[in-house]
């Protein structure tokens, strides 16, 4: 039995019910929503051959500080870093360090601020120099995937119906989507329900309705979807070191659709603008 609650009288940890938002609180999000999404277009400018991890994450940081906004990742579960950066085979959770940056890299940036108490989760990928065709078609597939799961969200429909959507369309292009990972509502908390799968039947999960805010964040992988998370904890590889990618967005259903709250100022949150290799 799904429940749902009006958000303003929820109790402020997460209880199983989905909340539903108000047009204020819509607004709240738009606000930390930009704020990360005009992060994620700044480092666009930095992320190039010899930068290390490091440097992004201080980035991520001062940005926030500056705008008032804190990094929700930050001390989060144990968590020592502001953001997260997962390079070629790693899925999620990469944590920053003094690595730099290789040509022919492709690199996940997951950003999350807390403005105003309100949660803007966002990530992107971005080439680091020339990328090769493999690793170019496989940002490509898994953004139109999220989209497509995007597409799907609408007052009546299941969540279900989004998992559907990405994972018809990335197994068509013979790719894979992982399991172990999902998306999750978001807003005054930073994991909240209902998760958000990134597979299965448009007739399973829960019902979506107006007011709901969740991200959806498939991770693709060139080669089979099968995932381990490293000793550190956090770091999760795919098990047969295949490429791996990544784009996330935070939506709210509308009356008559989804508003994506994350979509970049610059239209920098869709691959194929810088150059890749043949």
């Amino acid at each position: 039995m799904v429940n749902y609650i009006e958000a303003s009288s929820a109790p402020s940890k997460n209880t199983g019910a989905i909340r539903l938002y108000d047009a204020q609180a819509f607004e709240g999000m738009r606000k930390a929503c930009q704020l990360t999404a005009r992060c994620l277009d700044a480092l666009a400018d930095i992320v190039k051959p010899g930068l290390v991890t490091d440097d992004i994450d201080r980035f991520v940081f001062d940005f926030g500080m500056d705008h008032g906004a804190q990094p929700a990742t930050l001390n989060y579960r144990g968590y020592t870093k502001s953001t997260c950066t997962s390079i070629n085979h790693v899925v999620c959770h990469g944590i920053p360090n003094d690595k730099p940056l290789r040509e022919g890299d492709i690199v996940n940036i997951d950003v999350t601020f807390v403005l105003d108490g309100w949660h803007g989760d966002s990530s992107r990928m971005y080439p680091v120099g020339t990328v090769k065709r493999a690793a170019e078609r496989l940002l490509e597939v898994t953004y139109e995937a999220l989209m497509r799961g995007i597409s799907a969200v609408r007052p009546g429909a299941r969540t279900g119906a989004i998992g559907e959507s990405i994972q018809t369309f990335a197994e068509a292009e013979r790719c894979s989507v992982v399991r172990d990972f999902c998306g999750h509502g978001v807003g005054r908390l930073f994991h909240d329900s209902p998760n958000i799968l990134h597979y299965g039947r448009a007739n399973e999960g829960p019902e979506l309705r107006e007011g709901m805010i969740f991200t959806i964040e498939p991770m693709i992988n060139l080669g089979r979807p099968h995932v381990k998370v490293l000793a550190d904890g956090w770091t999760a590889v795919t098990r047969d070191r295949s490429l791996s990618a990544q784009y996330e967005h935070t939506v709210g259903v509308t009356s008559d659709g989804c508003e994506i709250f994350t979509l970049s100022p610059g239209g920098l949150d869709r691959p194929g603008l810088p150059s890749f290799a043949g």
